[in-house]
C-alpha cells in the first residue's frame, strides 16, 4: 500500500494530465473481497452480490464475494484471514459479532489492507477494529425508530421473530423496538431458527399461547415469508400490525396487500456499492469521505412503493 502523501501527489499528478491518461487508473488491477456472515440460504444478499457487482464493473476493478455457507460466524473468521492472506487492495466486512470477527479484521488492518465495514456493526466498531469507515444502517437504532413509529400507533406488546439469534446485531434490532415502545423485550423474542416451516410453526405456537399480542416483528424476507404463511393459516393476516425488516418480493406484496404495515429498507445496494467506490477513489487519488455513511433506516408503505416493487431482490 502506498502511503497518504504519496497517494496525495498522484492525485494532483492525475489531475495535471489529459483524460485520456486519467482514465487508464482504472486499469490498475485493484481488487476488493467481500465477507458477509449470510448463509448461502438467505436471498436478501442476492441485492448485496448486484451491487457489488455493479460497482465492479462502473468502477474497473474486480470484486469477489466471500460468505460462510451455514453462516457460521467462526467459518466467516476464517474466511476473512483467507481473503486478508490472498492480498487484496481492500475488504469490506460485516461486523455481526465483534468478539468473534474483531481480531481476524484488526490482523487485517495491521498487514496493511485498508477495511470497510458494512451491513452489520457500529461506526464506534468500525473505529475500534481500525476500519476506514462504517457504511451501514445502525440496527439498534432502526429497531428503536420502529418501535417509535408502532408506540404511536398504539401498539403495546409484540412477538420479534429473530432467525439469526446467533448474531448480537440480529437481537439489537428487538431490543431497540422494545425499547422504542418503552417495554422490556422479555420473552417476546423467539429463536425461530431458519427453516421456513419451523419458522412458521414457531410463530403459530407463539400467536396461540399469546393470542393477545398487538404487533409482529421480523428481521428480514427469512422470517417474515413463513411469518405471512402463519398468518394467513391462522387467519391474523391483516388483522395483526406487522412490521419487518428488509425487503424482498412476498414483503413488498404483503405490504400492497395491506399485511405488512411498513418494512425497514436499509438500502443494501449501498452497502455494497458506495464501499467499492469510496475505496477505490482512496486508493487511486487519495480521497475519503470523512464521516461514516447511514444508509437507513428508512420507512416503506404502500404510498411509495413503485420504484421499490420494480427492483425489489434485485437492487431493493
Amino acid at each position: 500500500m502506498t502511503s497518504l502523501v504519496k497517494k496525495f501527489f498522484l492525485a494532483t499528478a492525475l489531475a495535471a494530465v489529459p483524460f485520456a491518461v486519467a482514465t487508464s487508473a482504472s486499469a490498475d488491477g485493484e481488487r476488493y473481497v467481500l465477507v458477509s456472515h449470510a448463509p448461502d440460504s438467505d436471498s436478501w444478499w442476492n441485492t448485496i452480490k448486484n451491487a457489488l457487482a455493479l460497482a465492479g464493473e462502473q468502477m474497473d476493478v474486480t470484486v469477489e464475494y466471500r460468505n460462510p455457507p451455514t453462516g457460521d460466524l467462526a467459518d466467516m473468521a476464517r474466511i476473512i484471514d483467507q481473503a486478508a492472506a490472498s492480498n487484496p487492495d481492500g475488504i469490506i466486512t460485516t461486523l455481526s459479532d465483534p468478539d468473534v470477527l474483531s481480531g481476524s479484521i484488526r490482523a487485517a488492518v495491521d498487514a496493511g489492507i485498508d477495511v470497510i465495514i458494512m451491513n452489520s456493526g457500529t461506526p464506534e466498531q468500525a473505529r475500534e477494529v481500525g476500519a476506514l469507515m462504517y457504511v451501514g444502517q445502525p440496527e439498534y437504532d432502526a429497531g428503536f425508530a420502529a418501535g417509535l413509529r408502532a408506540k404511536g400507533d398504539g401498539i403495546g406488546s409484540f412477538l420479534c421473530v429473530n432467525h439469526y439469534i446467533s448474531s448480537p446485531s440480529s437481537t439489537e434490532r428487538c431490543q431497540g423496538f422494545a425499547d422504542g415502545l418503552g417495554i422490556e423485550l422479555g420473552n417476546q423474542m423467539i429463536d425461530s431458527g431458519q427453516d421456513p416451516s419451523e419458522i412458521k410453526n414457531r410463530v403459530l405456537a407463539y400467536l396461540n399461547t399469546n393470542p393477545e399480542t398487538d404487533a409482529i416483528l421480523t428481521l428480514g424476507p427469512t422470517s417474515a415469508d413463513p411469518t405471512l404463511l402463519a398468518l394467513e393459516e391462522n387467519g391474523m393476516a391483516g388483522d395483526i400490525y406487522f412490521g419487518t425488516f428488509d425487503l424482498g418480493d412476498d414483503i413488498v406484496k404483503g405490504i400492497k396487500d395491506g399485511v405488512i404495515n411498513w418494512g425497514i429498507d436499509q438500502q443494501p445496494f449501498l452497502q455494497a456499492y458506495l464501499p467499492v467506490v469510496v475505496m477505490t477513489n482512496y486508493h487511486r487519488y487519495g480521497v475519503l469521505p470523512g464521516n461514516n455513511i447511514n444508509s437507513g433506516p428508512g420507512f416503506v408503505t404502500a404510498d411509495g412503493l413503485e420504484k421499490v416493487e420494480q427492483f425489489a431482490g434485485e437492487y431493493r
